[in-house]
């Protein structure tokens, strides 16, 4: 049986919630739903763009603590609160992923936790 490492940034929710940024068992790699709350605040109020960029940095972050990068993400899930925005969402999207071109998923939802979060997205990677 592979060894489980879970990855922590430390924030609040994840022991109100009980989860972890990312786990890794063996070569594989889940990453969180992860929003753009750095240091407690929301980074890109009312700026899709901006919030995804932040996202997707973080998840960055996740994947090099586990070893991993950009480069091997095979899944992204995308949620956001207007999808009339997804231009804004994919173009940052496809700055971190247009030679690399994951599966993925774009949906509309309702409400995030705060009210100044605009997209959350969560990521599957494989890393050798």
């Amino acid at each position: 049986m592979s060894k489980r490492i879970n990855i922590s940034t430390g924030v609040k929710w994840e022991d109100i919630v009980g989860y972890s940024r990312a786990v890794k068992i063996g070569n594989i790699i889940a990453v969180s739903g992860t929003t753009a709350i750095v240091d407690g605040k929301v980074i890109g109020e009312n700026d899709y763009y901006v919030q995804t960029k932040t996202i997707l940095e973080k998840i960055r972050t996740a994947l090099i603590e586990a070893g991993a990068d950009m480069k091997d993400v095979i899944r992204t899930r995308i949620y956001v609160k207007d999808i009339s925005n997804w231009e804004a969402v994919g173009k940052a999207h496809c700055e971190f992923f247009g030679n690399i071109r994951p599966a993925s998923t774009m949906v509309e939802i309702s409400a995030l936790v705060d009210e100044k979060m605009l997209v959350e997205i969560d990521a599957d990677a494989y890393a050798d």
